[in-house]
């Protein structure tokens, strides 16, 4: 500080402390630990709009609002599955016919999955995730469906014996990992893509450990893989040891059995 040592400041201004402030011109109120002023203080008090039957409906679409939705899907999920058995989430096309080769493999699949004691999570739509589903519940196994609301109407498919509807994408991603002890993931579209890579990042970056993801098909996989190799590797987008991030097999004996040492604790392995 500069000066004869008289001067004090404070903040960002060149006022003295001592000096009267000048007069607020604007309206000002608190509201909780809100401080509003200017043209973001409201007439109304939050009681009078609480108690208030015939005003506005507006605030029901509001962020603050949104929160507590959100936060009671989080409840809901965490409640519904916190008592699941160890599990595998299987993602596929919603769009996968029930008499191709991808639906009789997500019916082996989930059927395989359910004989080794893991509960099945898709997200429950029809496609590969009802072929898991299928597979599960054939096979006695709990089939959860986590399911999400869409412009299009898809609801859950018959096989789910534990179903959730979210409202959020990412409340629904957060079950299907923290419930999970590995991903399956058949051929699939933009929705599969963006699952595969969300658990891909959170393994990179060690949000999760000790977390397998499998790709179902290698004729259907083998472009993906050829890419992040030769490109995305070879521009140094991404690391040659990220690529071991991932499986690819066409084996369901071989998917049980990357579970399985997965599974192990590290000291048995």
């Amino acid at each position: 500080m500069t000066g004869t040592g008289d001067e004090k400041h404070y903040g960002h201004g060149p006022e003295q402390v001592g000096e009267p402030r000048p007069k607020k011109a604007w309206p000002e109120k608190q509201k909780g630990p809100v401080l509003v002023r200017r043209d973001q203080v409201g007439e109304s008090t939050t009681d009078q709009r609480l108690l208030d039957t015939t005003g506005p409906t507006d605030w029901l679409h509001t962020d603050p609002w949104r929160v507590l939705r959100i936060t009671s899907e989080f409840v809901e999920g965490f409640g519904a599955l916190a008592e699941l058995p160890p599990a595998v989430s299987v993602f596929g096309s919603a769009r996968t016919p029930v008499d191709s080769p991808e639906y009789a493999a997500g019916v082996a699949i989930g059927r395989a999955l359910a004989e080794a004691g893991y509960a099945v999570i898709t997200g429950g739509g029809p496609g590969a995730m009802e072929a898991a589903n299928r597979g599960a519940s054939d096979a006695g196994g709990l089939s959860v469906g986590l399911g999400i609301e869409l412009p299009f109407e898809q609801g859950l498919n018959e096989f789910v014996d534990l179903g959730l509807n979210f409202r959020y994408f990412f409340v629904r991603k957060t079950m299907f990992v923290k419930y999970a002890q590995g991903f399956v993931v058949l051929p699939g579209g933009l929705g599969t893509l963006d699952e595969l890579f969300e658990a891909l990042t959170l393994v990179q970056t060690k949000k999760v450990t000790r977390f397998p993801v499998i790709l179902f098909g290698s004729a259907y996989w083998g472009g993906l893989v050829d890419w992040l190799r030769n490109t995305l590797v070879a521009q140094g987008k991404a690391a040659p040891h990220d690529l071991e991030l991932f499986h690819v097999t066409d084996e369901i004996d071989e998917v049980m059995k990357i579970l399985a040492e997965a599974r192990r604790p590290v000291n048995e392995i």
